[in-house]
């Protein structure tokens, strides 16, 4: 009976995990960037139980060097599982629907890859495109991290540079206008000047990044290093977009729906448990 109320207090655990992340997927439907978690579990090693009526070893006679040893003869019943534990929880990196915004300083990306920061703990990747220029002139997240190119810190001028879905960073010192500058880049003419290309990377299991907050992930040794993007398989990055979060409020509170009620279920085992318990101690005992 003691195991009965370990089992189902693992699953009582095991939900509690799942609704963690459930309610952190919903607190960041709204955040630029985000990527949800989805909870993964593993069972304990199950028993294979026998019928103890039948109990008993047949032992086969022994021979000269043929020692044919022992079988149990109780017959198998079958099965028992002893509860489930949290294996982890991944951040699943699916693509998330562009919302219009108007701003050229907003940027989002499309297909797989990530925006390198520049931290004062070191570099990190963020997929939250929503920059703004601080006032050095330099490219920047919303905490006042630079946003880094393939040769160093950002700097543009207020309203008069362009990003083409390469990346690349274009701006003019004459005119100001950005539809008459995007007319520039594509008929090429020498007014344009390139800045630099937005450092945009991949990592080789981003399955295993590790969040760090403020929508900046930090890579392991289970993820690898971050590499540039091959030419060819880079994410196209829209000008004037925002990548919204991959997360469906509809889909995490149905989910929401089916841990309070497997939580319950678990919780009623340990109540019959309970009582069963106290009357096999307080009742069959005294007789």
């Amino acid at each position: 009976m003691v195991r009965g109320m370990y089992t189902a207090a693992s699953g009582m655990t095991a939900q509690q995990h799942r609704l963690d992340a459930l309610t952190n997927n919903l607190a960041n439907v709204d955040t630029t960037g985000f990527k949800r978690d989805q909870a993964v579990y593993k069972a304990f090693p199950e028993l294979l139980l026998r019928r103890m009526s039948d109990d008993g070893v047949l032992r086969i006679p022994y021979r000269a060097q043929m020692p044919w040893g022992s079988i149990d003869k109780a017959p198998v019943v079958g099965r028992l599982g002893t509860g489930v534990e949290l294996n982890e929880i991944y951040t699943v990196f699916e693509q998330g629907s562009f919302k219009e915004s108007g701003n050229p300083f907003d940027l989002a990306l499309e297909g797989h890859g990530f925006f390198v920061v520049e931290t004062p703990t070191g570099e990190r990747l963020t997929r939250n495109g929503s920059f703004h220029v601080d006032p050095s002139g330099y490219l920047v997240t919303k905490d006042g991290f630079p946003v880094l190119g393939e040769e160093g810190r950002i700097r543009v001028t207020m309203n008069n540079f362009v990003v083409d879905e390469d990346g690349r960073v274009f701006a003019n010192d004459v005119y100001r206008d950005p539809d008459r500058l995007v007319s520039m880049i594509e008929n090429q003419w020498d007014e344009t000047v390139e800045l630099d290309r937005l450092r945009l990377v991949e990592v080789p299991n981003d399955r295993y990044l590790e969040k760090q907050g403020s929508s900046l992930w930090r890579t392991t040794w289970d993820s690898g290093d971050a590499e540039i993007a091959v030419e060819g398989f880079r994410p196209r990055v829209h000008q004037g977009f925002l990548e919204t979060a991959n997360v469906n409020p509809v889909t995490e509170m149905v989910e929401m729906i089916e841990v309070n009620r497997a939580y319950e279920a678990n919780q009623k085992v340990i109540q019959t448990q309970d009582a069963t318990t106290g009357k096999l101690i307080n009742e069959v005992l005294r007789m």
